[in-house]
């Protein structure tokens, strides 16, 4: 078995013992949920007249309505690129992990009360793992999957954007906690790595002409996540720079917030950094 196999296989499984996991742990363990709480909270704060409107419109980019319209354009890409067996492992993909988080919702949602929430209304029932977090972090890893070589660690880093926009945008709607998203981040690499395992397979078996040249050094996948992660950390400097006593003030007040939702973001990139690694041949 091909090496590029086995390490998908070894990450799908990864990610299969750790899906239970987290969940018992943010049910069950209460020093878990308060965090979960916590960090929740800091995101809920930051709602107001105009933020609201603007996080509205980009948590509602991952609607089915808009979803479909995803699918449809990154199997087209494939499709144009004559990768048909891309073409249907993204649509196996984008379904399968859709379809996985929304029979786990109604199946693992619980009623995780918290007293840090009492005043802006209370998640009940709370449902794990999150749909529009699995299924922005689907198309970021699809997205992977259907780009060129030379291009996966950017359309990575640019997808791990737009799931940690979309995520973001819907904590602050206090649409679910923070650990839901993190389910629904691991539920849509469990299946892009299943994708990648089978096309990996496939190739070996019945190996097709690729036209992507060669792969771009290791630095070179990997500089795109690290590009991103300085500009988010620019771009909070300036935040800071604009407003020093707000934001110090805020942070001080919701330090573990600013860990958490730094945490998540890093977890997306780092994600999409990884597929772009695993596929850079």
């Amino acid at each position: 078995m091909e090496r590029r196999t086995q390490l998908a296989l070894a990450g799908a499984a990864a990610i299969a013992a750790l899906l239970p996991l987290v969940y018992l742990a943010v049910v069950f363990v209460g020093p878990v949920h308060h965090l979960d709480a916590v960090v929740l909270q800091g995101f809920r704060n930051l709602d107001g007249p105009r933020v609201h409107p603007v996080a509205q419109f980009i948590a509602t980019l991952c609607d089915p309505d808009t979803f479909v319209w995803f699918v449809a354009a990154l199997v087209v890409v494939a499709l144009l690129r004559r990768r048909p067996r891309t073409a249907a492992a993204v649509a196996i993909v984008l379904l399968g992990a859709n379809v996985t988080t929304q029979l786990l919702k109604p199946a693992l949602a619980s009623d995780r009360w918290s007293s840090l929430l009492v005043d802006g209304g209370q998640i009940l029932p709370a449902a794990w793992p999150s749909g529009h977090a699995t299924a922005s972090m689907s198309i970021a890893l699809c997205a992977v999957l259907v780009a060129p070589a030379r291009w996966r660690p950017w359309v990575g880093a640019l997808g791990a954007v737009f799931a940690v926009a979309v995520t973001f945008s819907f904590l602050t709607l206090s649409w679910h906690y923070p650990s839901d998203v993190l389910g629904g981040f691991l539920v849509a690499t469990l299946w892009a790595l299943l994708a990648v395992a089978v096309l990996s397979w496939a190739q070996s078996r019945w190996p097709l002409r690729s036209a992507d040249g060669d792969a771009p050094p290791l630095r070179e996948t990997l500089a795109p996540a690290g590009v991103t992660a300085v500009s988010a950390a620019l771009l909070s400097a300036m935040v800071l720079l604009a407003r020093p006593e707000q934001v110090v003030s805020y942070a001080q007040e919701h330090t573990v917030f600013v860990f958490g939702a730094g945490a998540l973001a890093a977890v997306a990139l780092a994600l999409a950094a990884a597929l772009s690694v695993l596929t850079r041949r």
